[in-house]
């Protein structure tokens, strides 16, 4: 399904059921009748889960068509985009649950001390302008061990997290780690491997601006386990990313997880954020994969 395929003329459409004698009855002018309709048709989602997706994985679509497609899928967010791409963003009516422009990359995090002084003067220039977006979170990394143990690595995270809380308390902003897998991806040697060590970060801190983002493929690679590591870790979660296992493609039948119980089981905990689409699309058509998954999600 192409991206001309979601907007196959719907304002056409619509313009001529707006004519009918049922509509007329209603005494509505065209305008309010096109309106109602269409907000009819954003409406096919059932709404329990806030759905996004994140840039990256489409990053031959440009940007702009790929926000007229998530407009069409019912898509509300696109993540991992930096300052000079949220107007475009605004202009098609989406916000960034997971915006991104601070740091040194995934490599060169927190974990070491060496890099404290840029990274919080990064954080300290990027919180703001997220804020004044109208953004809640924003994404920070471990950085690699590169020999460093896990203890010793938190510790130091702790350090550098803390000199940057005051900021994000005072502009309402979240800064969520993100866990990811260091066995099969690019992202060998990443300390944040395992929600327990996220979690326990999230304690050394001390704020309740600092959350994790849980990546649902990379914590099933590391831990497995995920519906009981949810339930059990949930308050310190404050976004997800999907992924299926193995390959990190399509989240459908041709993977181990199974999406719907996981969405039913995060719902379940009180969760009222967005679900970031992080799959990467194997199939030609990657905005029908991407459509697919939203649809497989949204229970």
């Amino acid at each position: 399904m192409t991206t001309q395929n979601f907007k196959f003329s719907r304002r056409k459409s619509l313009k001529a059921i707006a004519c009918s004698a049922t509509l007329s009855a209603l005494g509505l002018t065209i305008s309010n009748r096109l309106q109602a309709m269409e907000d009819t048709l954003e409406k096919s989602l059932k709404g329990r889960i806030k759905h996004s997706v994140c840039r990256w994985c489409y990053h031959d679509i440009p940007l702009e068509e790929l926000c007229k497609a998530s407009v069409e899928i019912g898509i509300k967010s696109i993540e991992l985009v930096g300052p000079e791409e949220w107007p475009i963003l605004k202009k098609y009516g989406l916000t960034s649950a997971m915006p991104w422009g601070a740091g040194m990359g995934i490599e060169k995090g927190f974990n070491n001390p060496d890099y404290h002084d840029e990274l919080v003067k990064s954080y300290e220039d990027l919180i703001p302008k997220v804020a004044q977006a109208g953004f809640k979170q924003i994404i920070c990394f471990s950085g690699n061990r590169n020999g460093l143990d896990d203890r010793k690595g938190l510790e130091n995270c702790a350090v550098g997290l803390k000199r940057i809380i005051p900021v994000a308390e005072k502009h309402g902003i979240i800064l969520c780690m993100e866990l990811l897998n260091s066995k099969v991806t690019g992202h060998k040697d990443y300390q944040a491997d395992h929600t327990s060590w996220g979690v326990d970060l999230c304690k050394a801190v001390g704020s309740e601006n600092i959350k994790l983002l849980y990546d649902i493929y990379h914590m099933q690679i590391m831990e497995g386990d995920v519906i009981s590591t949810i339930k059990k870790y949930h308050s310190y979660i404050s976004h997800y990313h999907t992924g299926g296992v193995p390959g990190r493609n399509e989240i459908d039948e041709t993977q181990e997880l199974y999406y719907p119980a996981i969405i039913r089981a995060i719902l379940e905990t009180g969760y009222s954020g967005f679900l970031g689409q992080e799959f990467v699309p194997k199939r030609s058509d990657k905005l029908a994969s991407l459509k697919q998954g939203v649809e497989i999600c949204d229970v």
